[in-house]
């Protein structure tokens, strides 16, 4: 007998497993089922002055396979509600990346922001990626937006 599964059924079958060191406490957690990034915590306690930023420990060590990558996202409600975001988003964690991750958070607002141990300041993603192999020519072929930039579609 075919029992057919759901769309969550068989995403969650689809697992990547990665090696973790990490702080009592501070392990990445999914808030909810079927969530795409994992919560990071600071593992100190900061005051984030108005426009200033700072470099807060995760606690967190990770190891994944090659041809991954994890992405640190700033969280959705600190950006919307106090201003709060990672300041290179996405940030990068290499698959040979062995130390810590820190996450340099940034204050947006006009008020100071306090992060207290244990809060959740980031969002940490994985992703399969691809490695290119450039290959040197003489000419690039031609496209439809050939060599315009920024603003070259005339639309704010």
């Amino acid at each position: 007998m075919y029992v057919m599964g759901t769309a969550i059924d068989y995403a969650l079958r689809m697992q990547l497993e990665v090696l973790i060191i990490a702080q009592d406490g501070f392990e990445p957690t999914y808030a909810k089922p079927g969530d795409a990034g994992a919560d990071l915590r600071a593992t100190e306690s900061v005051t984030l002055p108005p426009g200033g930023r700072v470099l807060v420990g995760t606690g967190v060590r990770l190891a994944m396979p090659d041809g991954f990558v994890g992405l640190v996202h700033p969280r959705s409600g600190l950006a919307a509600k106090h201003g709060i975001t990672v300041l290179n988003a996405p940030g990068t964690v290499d698959a040979g990346y062995r130390g810590e991750i820190f996450v340099t958070l940034l204050n947006t607002s006009s008020e100071d922001f306090e992060i207290s141990k244990g809060d959740r300041i980031a969002q940490l993603l994985f992703q399969q990626v691809s490695r290119a192999r450039f290959i040197p020519v003489s000419e690039l072929p031609e496209s439809s937006r050939g060599d315009t930039g920024f603003g070259s579609s005339g639309r704010s």
